[in-house]
């Protein structure tokens, strides 16, 4: 061949720590491959059997991806103390109106048919309504009680007339209709039914219980102009049971999808003297059943590995985001199969036996993949340290997948190649030429014609792509950062677009509840009146409902003391509701003038006293552990929703300030204030996720190439071009108005994931290709046909394979196909264009010096 250094390359020069490795498979598969092709299908076996053994579960909230912080601990802890479950539901019953206004005659009608309907059905007994609080609340409760009241038939009612009666009433409201004007929109365009759902003994009971409720409501007779959208979480979180079916439609479709890229990537045109297209058709085929057989493989190691790994406690219940990883198998394993076929057929194409070029293949390519393996799997260990649970065991998970990939790529493929074309080597069949013509193909010209850049203007290419790396350093710093509990349910679906409508008009709706967690000795008069006044406190506080009272507006917040003060809470004739509680509580210290403690008063006496007469209120609020009553809880009605629930917990600290100022601990906690902690988790993590990443590939790089080629700083200039695939992918995220989040945190150890495989297949090839040839262009000419060839294949059908997600009717799955074709795509960009241009001024910069022949070349390594 023109132009190459014609001397001996000795192939133990050095050693580095996967040598020993690569080199026992290679022997392995050279000299046993029916043993090797048995264990693998065994262990496969085996661990497709323990996948029964695999624990699932939703997310269905923030399971999964709580951090480990006082709220979350605050929550769990609120569910040993309390219980998880009250005694009722509320569901919510959003009536919108096309024409913009519902308290109108049409929404009038509407709401006293459902409260019809739901009192005629057979649900009637499971809504729980009392003389203080009705079973069904509607929007339009002041008139409908006004007209009660008064003997007025409001059939004949025109807008006008409704509209006066409403306003007339909500202005005379008593205690019981304070909060009434809250259930319309701020613009009159939609209002809200409650309807308050005793609690089964059983979550199928009470699922079955609502989603009855629910087609009562959708089937009330309405008009034209009136719709009725109802809701609850659990009508909400029984619509993701859907998600395998659509995860299974994504991994069926990305099968399909690479299968058919597949067969254009491996397909050997006839040539030469064994030249049959039979043949051609036979070989393409079989060996893309091979590869995408081997990926099967590796996701049954996974899964069966991911068993194990439960057993052990080190990861938890595979859930929406541990699903991703079978797919993901499929994108970064097809990468490795056609590196591996590609040079293996390079090597018999050169006339090798089909033995050498098993074994040659190995120890090139699996040096690079050995490499890669380890760097892609240190991005996704880096996941370990996110605070998110749910991304630590992805990460973990990934990882082993990826190590599956490697392990069944480097052994059950050659060894199955080994006997197959071992056979076609003694009839003589085997197709040489044609296997050795796979350069020649499209792909691998077009790819050789990007070296012209690397020949003729690195620097200006660097200074380029250097100046589109710092846009992408902006688009990270102005990314935004975004997580809801919807995000793995459909965007089709009819109940999220009902509580997106909650969000946006009532704040989250009347289903919204924000506790506070107290601990300590709350028996203490000074903290029974800290939780009196922390109570006082938030009603000014934003977002926490108040209602109407005699006394003024009073918060909606349910505590002990609120039960206290409901049970000496005066009539209309001013005696108190319990005269008997009233006097006793006197009598232990209680100050009727304003319901506070004195320091002597006996608060546990009182308590036990009201619990008697209300057991089930007070032991809502109030634990006892030993006969003391060591926890209490405020449970206060909010509409912060998902955006303001951190500035909601914020107000809530300060409002309870008085409590720590008792001694006690006191930690507000809800769902969203958690959500809240989720992105602010993810925001800080983002970049400290990356740096770590980038960092250990890159100790990881210099110490191999150290080892093997004593030029560490290869491992440097190896990793470069990812970290501006990286970068740019952050800012094509920030332009195209994808936020980070849950599914798109794995960007790092995906960009690194994809990218350094990439790099490294290109960086090792130029150092076998500089010690074959003099002219700097013409080895990097050969690089980029030979392997930038494979990787475009490997690009273009990986981002296929991503691709499909796109398609997905999940936010988070449609982001991470569109993110990681940005990845793929640029990371072929990086190693094609990018890195051989930092390769040729490197290499160039040593020639000059004359120290270019006194490093040991990249060869095969058995």
């Amino acid at each position: 061949m023109p132009g190459r250094v014609g001397r001996q390359l000795s192939i133990r020069d050095s050693e580095s720590v996967v040598k020993p490795i690569i080199r026992f498979f290679a022997n392995a598969v050279g000299a046993r491959p029916w043993v090797v092709i048995g264990v693998t299908v065994a262990l496969s076996i085996v661990f497709a059997l323990l996948t029964i053994f695999v624990s699932e579960s939703s997310i269905g909230g923030q399971e999964g991806f709580s951090p480990d912080n006082e709220e979350i601990q605050a929550i769990e802890r609120i569910g040993e103390l309390f219980g998880e479950e009250s005694n009722q539901v509320v569901m919510q019953v959003v009536v919108t109106s096309e024409a913009g206004d519902v308290v109108t005659a049409e929404g009038l009608s509407a709401a006293n048919r459902v409260v019809a309907d739901l009192q005629a059905s057979e649900y009637s007994d499971d809504i729980s309504g009392n003389e203080q609080q009705p079973g069904v609340v509607t929007f339009m409760a002041p008139v409908q009680q006004a007209s009660a009241e008064q003997g007025i038939d409001t059939s004949g009612f025109d807008d006008t007339a409704v509209k006066q009666l409403y306003s007339q009433a909500l202005s005379q409201a008593g205690d019981q209709l304070g909060f009434v004007d809250q259930l319309v929109s701020e613009d009159g365009s939609a209002g809200l039914i409650l309807v308050f759902v005793d609690t089964a003994d059983d979550a199928d009971t009470q699922i079955e219980r609502e989603e009855g409720i629910a087609e009562i409501v959708r089937g009330a007779a309405t008009g034209d102009d009136i719709e009725l959208r109802p809701f609850s979480f659990n009508l909400l979180f029984t619509e993701d049971a859907g998600f395998e079916e659509e995860i299974g439609r994504l991994f069926g479709s990305a099968f399909l999808i690479i299968i058919g890229i597949l067969l254009f990537v491996f397909w050997l045109k006839p040539r030469g003297e064994n030249a049959k297209v039979r043949g051609s058709v036979r070989r393409t085929l079989a060996d893309m059943s091979l590869t995408m057989l081997t990926i099967v493989f590796a996701i049954f190691w996974m899964n069966g590995i991911g068993a194990l790994l439960q057993q052990l406690g080190w990861i938890g219940a595979f859930n929406e985001i541990s699903q991703i990883v079978p797919v993901l198998l499929i994108g970064l394993g097809v990468d490795y199969g056609i590196h591996l076929t590609s040079r293996y057929r390079e090597e018999v194409g050169e006339s090798k036996p089909v033995d050498g070029g098993i074994r040659a293949a190995i120890g090139t390519v699996g040096v690079a993949l050995a490499l890669a393996t380890v760097t892609t799997m240190i991005g996704f260990l880096t996941n370990v340290v996110s605070p998110i649970p749910a991304l630590k065991d992805f990460g973990i998970l990934a990882a082993v997948g990826i190590g599956a990939s490697f392990i069944l790529m480097l052994t059950f493929v050659p060894a199955v190649r080994e006997i197959l074309d071992r056979r076609a080597e003694s009839r003589g069949e085997l197709p040489r030429e044609a296997m050795g013509a796979t350069s020649e193909r499209l792909l691998p010209q077009l790819m050789e014609k990007t070296a012209v850049l690397a020949e003729r203007a690195p620097i200006f290419t660097l200074i380029v792509v250097g100046g589109l790396g710092f846009l992408g350093y902006l688009g990270l710093s102005n990314i935004s950062t975004e997580f809801s509990f919807t995000d793995f349910l459909p965007d089709d679906s009819p109940t999220v677009e009902t509580f997106e409508i909650l969000e946006a008009e009532f704040g989250g709706g009347f289903g919204e509840t924000t506790q506070v967690l107290i601990e300590g000795d709350v028996a203490d008069p000074d903290v029974f009146n800290a939780i009196a006044g922390s109570t006082a406190n938030m009603a000014d506080t934003e977002n926490v409902l108040t209602f109407q009272t005699p006394f003024g507006e009073q918060p909606a917040v349910a505590s002990p003391v609120s039960v206290v003060r409901q049970l000496l809470a005066p009539g209309a004739d001013g005696v108190p509701a319990n005269p008997e509680f009233a006097q006793f509580a006197v009598q232990n210290g209680l100050n009727p003038e304003d319901g506070t403690m004195s320091p002597s008063a006996d608060v546990a006496a009182i308590y036990e006293a009201a619990g008697e007469i209300a057991p089930a209120q007070l032991d809502a609020v109030l634990h006892y552990e030993d006969g003391e009553a060591t926890a209490a809880l405020m449970e206060i009605s909010t509409q912060a929703g998902e955006n303001e629930a951190l500035d909601l917990r914020d107000a809530l600290v300060e409002d309870t300030e008085p409590l720590a100022a008792a001694g006690v601990t006191a930690i507000p906690t809800s769902q969203n204030i958690i959500g809240g902690v989720v992105v602010d988790s993810l925001s800080s993590s983002q970049v400290t996720s990356l740096i770590i990443t980038l960092v250990a590939a890159t100790i990881v790089l210099v110490i191999n190439f150290w080892f093997e080629n004593r030029r560490p700083f290869l491992g440097v200039i190896t990793i470069a071009p990812v970290a501006l695939v990286v970068l740019w992918t952050f800012g094509l995220m920030y332009l195209s108005g994808i936020p980070f989040g849950p599914v798109t945190a794995t960007l790092t150890g995906l960009a690194v994931g994809i990218g350094v495989p990439y790099t490294i297949h290109m960086a090792r090839r130029f150092e076998e290709d500089r010690s074959r040839y003099d002219d700097i262009d013409a080895a990097i000419r050969s690089t980029t046909r030979h392997t930038g060839g494979a990787l475009a294949g490997s690009a273009f059908t990986t981002a296929a394979g991503f691709g499909i997600l796109i398609t997905s009717t999940l936010t988070p799955f449609r982001q991470m196909g569109q993110v990681t074709a940005y990845a793929i795509l640029l990371s072929l960009v990086g190693a094609v264009l990018v890195l051989p241009s930092m390769l040729v001024l490197w290499e160039g910069w040593h020639r000059r010096h004359g120290d270019a022949g006194t490093e040991t070349p990249t060869t095969s390594v058995v």
